[in-house]
């Protein structure tokens, strides 16, 4: 369940588009990364992908159904997101917030049971929450917040996870806390990650795919080892890069080329 794609997308805001033409499938149980330099329809695909933003023509697709024609508990229950900038209610606890994951499963003739107490508590486990259960959100630090933030997501059980920039505004330790994280939830619980993120090697190492954007069109998309390429950053970042590999996991990583510095006119 939770299979993803889009086809043929168009969207954006105020008749204005923003992507174009946008086909692509998303592996499941896999980290696909959106890369691409700012402004280039990263974060409005996922809003589309998402549900959030309706395409102008084509179809973000989910199990073979047009996302924007299902209903939203339903999609709800497939298809979790984590967006930039979340905010909790005032003076909530980590453990209230988590807990609001289980929201797509209640109904009229369903509401809490130990179903979802097993399911709150293995998403805090998970995400290292659980000693912060009974702090309010609004006292935990940067990569505490976004590890509670995750725990909801996980909360929902949803076998796809969008994630747009969950590592903006960490300091290195949390950035790659994050990743390893959601790396091991493609590997051991089989979701299906997607994820806008910016550092391009932390994104190298950890991601199973890149999908390369530029001026709302897709420059380039398939395994990273294939994608991470001097050539399409170039391309798609307009700064050529130097590509080598790691030594130690053989994963791709890229420095700036040295450009000479301009010669200073002569007084």
């Amino acid at each position: 369940m939770g299979v993803l794609a889009s086809r043929n997308l168009v969207a954006g805001y105020d008749k204005l588009p923003v992507l174009d033409d946008v086909t692509l499938d998303f592996a499941p149980g896999t980290m696909t990364a959106l890369v691409g330099p700012n402004g280039c329809g990263k974060s409005t695909y996922l809003s589309v992908l998402a549900r959030i933003l309706a395409p102008q023509a084509g179809a973000a697709i989910l199990d073979g159904r047009a996302i924007h024609r299902m209903p939203t508990r339903e999609v709800a229950r497939q298809l979790g997101l984590l967006p930039q900038n979340p905010n909790a209610p005032e003076a909530i606890t980590v453990y209230d917030l988590v807990s609001r994951g289980r929201y797509p499963h209640q109904g009229i003739f369903r509401q809490w049971t130990e179903v979802d107490e097993v399911a709150v508590e293995a998403a805090l486990r998970l995400t290292d929450t659980i000693r912060l259960a009974d702090r309010q959100v609004d006292t935990l630090s940067g990569g505490q917040r976004q590890r509670a933030w995750l725990a909801l997501t996980l909360a929902q059980e949803a076998a796809t996870i969008l994630l747009d920039e969950p590592t903006t505004f960490l300091d290195l330790r949390y950035q790659v806390e994050m990743l390893e994280l959601l790396h091991r939830l493609t590997r051991e619980f089989d979701r299906t990650i997607v994820v806008v993120l910016h550092e391009l090697n932390l994104t190298a190492a950890y991601a199973d795919n890149l999908v390369m954007m530029r001026d709302g069109r897709i420059h380039a998309a398939g395994e990273t080892f294939q994608t991470f390429t001097a050539d399409n950053i170039e391309a798609v970042f307009g700064i050529p890069v130097h590509v080598a590999h790691h030594p130690e996991t053989g994963r791709p990583w890229c420095l700036p080329r040295h450009r000479p510095e301009p010669a200073l006119a002569a007084e």
